[in-house]
């Protein structure tokens, strides 16, 4: 695409319609920017619109669009074409600090975040001066110039909070700081002073102090991974600082807003978590100014209101104090019971409390409050924090706390007592402390795992718990159902079986309530329960305990999808799939029904996939169905297809990417259930699964190349007889899988089947092509995996079609082939082959070359007989070789970059590992022991005199071991 007026016009036109509302204006757009991404000068064509374009509403268009267009094609995969030519990387490079510094604050922080992507492939070694280029700007003396850059560093370092400890981490992080961190210190000095000299300048304030929070948030992350020696000799500068902006009050920087917080809250915020850090990791350093800093954040505590906007600092604070709780040395500071005393009084009960904002969530923003209250994305709550101080302080007083503590329970139980329907939040304090007392350790997994030993869990769910559960109405006191619910879903592993049992169907009630918090807790905590492990690796609640509530809860689960605001909830369908797991056949009797409705939901949700767990549980539930339905009827195959093929086509005519891996699935679980040839109906599709654009999709191989192994196996006659023109397009597949080091063992699953399937006839002008494509391959990048699959495929196609055949195709493509490919890959590698199946294929596969393979025992290939006999045995007695070369870099498979649909395996749609020497061969061993023993039938002498020369006395050992089991001898 040429840097011209026209193609300007044309994309401006283009980014316009992508906004509008409509799907038929807005969809072709997209695909118009999809399809000319790759052309050269599309991204400078994006940066000159985002400069020079007259409307924001484009400028801000550009500017995310290619933001998402870095993400998507930046990253060079290996294996995969360069998606961005060299010429536009270096433009771009080149372009875009200055361009993002002189943009306005919202298109700033889209290229921001395009520079840390960006920086995160080719910092430092592909951008050296990047560095440079933004701390020169610190001299600017501009403040949207800084800011800018400071955003820029932030977006770039952040990732050192979270990045395993390596040398080349560690070499950045040194070059980092020893480019930023005096620019950064003098920077955050100089700003400090400013904001004296400007107290009393509003604006100016607003601006200096989005520095300091942005500087604050940079010390955090350069020192995160170690305390740097730069920092260690500045601390007191530091550290002063910090403290002083703690106590600091500006009338100027208080905000009227009681929902948003301020530049004041967010900076104050910022130096807890760093004072946190400190105190957690480098507390012999910040030892010196540990007092002053529990002093001013106590007073923080003390004097901050309960108002929204506070709820991030108070958080943070609170969890300053946490962290300094449990350490062993700042023991001292909390010993005193009056201290302890006054923490629970005025900073743990004030901050657990129910506030008219969290009743607000918990109706009108019910999925930000199951995510926070559920999902632990609550940390930066108060209830939160304050939890995590009481888990703290358990940690040395657990006594004297749960004594406070008990005292307060007992109280605002009392209080909720005296007048219900006023004094509820008292009682969802009192639970919330519970809670928060009994539990020492948790996993979303398990539940609570330790509990506190002086807080009787059981007791208290009896006596109040249960009457909640139990009462008549499930849309009565809905937070206090809601706290009854996860009560029991947090300590499943503390209360009796039979406390559980009588629980179940209070819970299943509750997916009645209007609630949409009651309704999903009830699901969930219903999912967790069955999830629970009993005796011999069973589940705790048996399909048989479940039997009188089948009808109800199922009928229950589907009801709630139709509540409002549930249409698409993931708890609920996580729940229906593992009731249908728990449940099993109990369940064929509603199966016409159930799949009624789930084909309905998968129907309506095509036409905008917006939730990816919940159609991820959706699908896992259509496999269920027709496992369990096809396990005690196979005919029923028919009548799954009959309802879901027509969902099918149209989510495969609609393109709909999110769905298409799962059809592939649910379909090639369908295909594997038919015992007899393939229906008419799949071999329509079958063309259509070969076209080269849906393998242009990494999320759709895995489960495209199971499809076509379910086609190989069920109709490989069909294939041959009615399509055999599709046959050079199925190894064309086979081609393009087998070039890429991603997706080799794909290639090698589609190759395996077709051999062991296809009859020999339809593929024979095609064989020796293979192995030439194979060996090409092997010249070119040679990696483990690739050997381990080629090993295998090798042998199946020995067991297939002969050793003799083996050996003439190989040494047709060059004399004497055999004989390099046995010295110089079977002998040496075969010990890398993993997997029972592998190996065994393997093992009858060489087999056959040693024992039918007439060349193997008179032409120069008999010197290799012993070495590869010994290495049969070495495959059956040695340990596997899981080493891999060092300088091979194994390109993780689920590692692709960019916004494809990753591939989602479901377990339910679980493929039987197929074993294709089954039939044949029993044991190997044995195998081995009566192959050799007909060969020296065959040719008396020969093999115990080879045996005697030359195999090592370990092996021969083995082997006698072989004989002796099989009953056989050698002649």
């Amino acid at each position: 695409m040429e840097l011209s007026d026209a193609n300007l016009q044309t994309l401006t036109e283009y980014l316009k319609k992508t906004l509008d509302p409509d799907p038929a204006i807005r969809r072709p757009a997209e695909k118009f920017l999809e399809s000319v991404e790759g052309s050269q000068n599309y991204p400078l064509l994006l940066l000159t619109l985002l400069e020079k374009s007259q409307e924001n509403v484009i400028k801000v268009c550009a500017s995310v669009t290619f933001k998402n267009y870095i993400k998507r094609n930046w990253r060079i995969v290996e294996d995969e074409p360069n998606k961005i030519c060299e010429s536009d990387r270096i433009a771009i490079k080149a372009n875009i600090v200055p361009l993002m510094l002189s943009s306005p604050e919202q298109i700033q922080k889209q290229l921001s975040d395009a520079i840390s992507i960006i920086g995160r492939e080719d910092f430092p070694q592909k951008w050296p001066d990047l560095l440079t280029e933004m701390v020169n700007r610190f001299q600017s003396g501009d403040f949207h110039v800084i800011n800018g850059v400071l955003r820029t560093a932030h977006s770039l370092f952040k990732r050192y909070r979270h990045e395993f400890k390596s040398n080349e981490l560690w070499t950045e992080i040194k070059l980092v700081l020893d480019a930023f961190a005096l620019p950064l210190t003098n920077l955050f000095k100089a700003t400090i002073e400013l904001c004296s000299t400007h107290a009393n300048d509003a604006s100016a304030l607003k601006v200096l102090f989005s520095s300091l929070i942005l500087i604050a948030k940079l010390f955090y992350s350069l020192n995160f991974q170690d305390l740097p020696e730069f920092f260690e000799d500045n601390m007191e500068t530091w550290m002063t600082n910090f403290h002083s902006l703690l106590t600091l009050d500006n009338k100027l920087l208080q905000t009227d807003d009681e929902e948003e917080a301020g530049l004041l809250e967010l900076l104050k915020s910022q130096i807890c978590d760093n004072a946190a850090l400190y105190a957690q990791k480098y507390d012999e350093e910040f030892q010196p100014y540990l007092p002053r800093f529990v002093t001013a954040i106590w007073n923080l505590l003390v004097t901050t209101g309960q108002e929204v906007k506070y709820d991030l600092l108070v958080s943070n604070a609170i969890q300053f104090l946490a962290s300094v709780c449990e350490r062993p040395h700042y023991k001292h500071l909390f010993e005193d019971q009056n201290t302890l005393t006054s923490i629970c009084e005025k900073v743990i009960v004030p901050n657990m409390e129910f506030r008219a904002a969290d009743e607000e969530a918990f109706e009108d923003n019910s999925e930000e409050y199951i995510r926070r209250d559920l999902e632990g994305s609550d940390i930066d709550t108060r209830r939160r924090a304050a939890c995590d101080l009481v888990r703290g302080l358990c940690k040395f007083f657990e006594g004297p706390v749960t004594g406070i503590f008990s005292g307060y329970v007992n109280s605002m139980l009392q209080e909720y007592a005296k007048n219900p329907s006023v004094n509820w939040k008292h009682k969802d304090a009192a639970i919330y402390l519970v809670t928060s007392l009994a539990s020492k350790a948790q996993t979303q997994k398990h539940g609570i795992t330790q509990a506190n030993e002086l807080v009787n869990l059981t007791e208290f769910f009896v006596n109040h718990i249960q009457p909640d559960l139990k009462s008549a109405s499930v849309n009565e006191f809905p937070v206090l159902k809601a706290d009854g619910i996860k009560y029991i879903m947090i300590f499943r592993n503390q209360v009796s079986k039979e406390q559980l049992l009588v629980s179940i169907p209070l819970l299943i009630n509750h997916l009645q309530a209007e609630s949409i918090v009651v309704h999903t807790y009830a699901a969930h905590a219903l999912e967790r329960l069955f999830t629970m492990r009993g005796t011999n690796n069973t589940t705790l609640i048996t399909a048989a305990e479940m039997a009188p509530f089948v009808e109800v809860l199922l009928m229950n689960l589907f009801k709630a999808l139709t509540l409002p605001g549930s249409s698409e909830n993931e708890y609920i369908m996580k729940a229906i799939m593992r009731s249908f797991s728990l449940l099993q056949e109990s369940i064929i009797p509603y199966i016409p029904s159930v799949i009624t409705q789930l084909t309905q939901k998968l129907l309506a949700v095509s036409k905008n996939p917006s939730k990816p767990h919940f159609n991820h549980y959706m699908f896992e539930s259509i496999c269920l169905s027709i496992r369990i339905t096809c396990k005690a009827n196979p005919d029923a195959v028919g009548s799954f297809e009959e309802a879901l093929f027509m969902v099918f086509t149209e989510i495969l005519q609609n393109d709909v990417q999110e769905f298409i891996p799962y059809v592939f699935q649910v379909m090639s679980l369908l295909l594997e259930m038919h015992k007899n040839e393939i229906p008419s109906s799949y071999m329509a599709l079958f063309p259509h699964l070969l076209q080269p654009v849906l393998w242009e999709r990494t999320g759709n191989i895995p489960p495209l190349v199971r499809l076509l192994q379910a086609y190989l196996e069920r109709g490989a006659n069909t294939i041959a007889s009615a399509a055999a023109d599709k046959i050079p397009g199925l190894l064309g597949v086979f081609q393009k899988l087998i070039a890429s080091k991603a997706n080799d063992h794909q290639g090698f699953y589609l190759l395996n089947s077709i051999i062991e399937h296809m009859p020999p006839e339809s593929v024979d002008q095609y064989r020796k092509q293979i192995f030439i494509l194979l060996f090409q391959r092997l010249q070119n990048s040679k990696t483990t995996k690739f050997i381990k699959s080629f090993l295998v495929f090798i042998n199946l196609y020995c067991i297939k079609y002969g050793a003799l055949a083996l050996q003439e195709i190989f040494d047709s493509i060059q004399p004497k082939m055999f004989g390099m490919v046995l010295e110089k890959i079977i002998i040496p590698e075969i010990q890398k082959v993993s997997g029972q199946v592998e190996k065994k294929i393997c093992a009858v596969g060489i087999t056959k070359i040693l024992t039918e393979c007439p060349p193997m025992m008179d032409t120069e290939y008999t010197k290799l007989w012993t070495p590869l006999l010994q290495a049969l045995i070495g495959l059956f007695e040695l340990p596997e070789d899981d080493t891999i070369p060092d300088e091979e870099h194994f390109i993780d498979i689920e590692d692709t970059p960019g916004y494809q649909t990753a591939f989602s395996q479901l377990a339910f749609a679980g493929k039987k590992e197929h074993d294709p020497v089954g039939q044949m061969v029993n044991n190997p061993r044995i195998h081995l022991a009566q192959s050799l023993h007909k060969l020296s039938t065959a040719c008396p002498g020969r093999v115990p005199s080879m045996l005697s020369t030359s195999l090592n006395a370990e092996a021969l050992q083995y082997l006698q071991g072989y004989l002796q089991a099989a009953s056989v001898t050698l002649l």
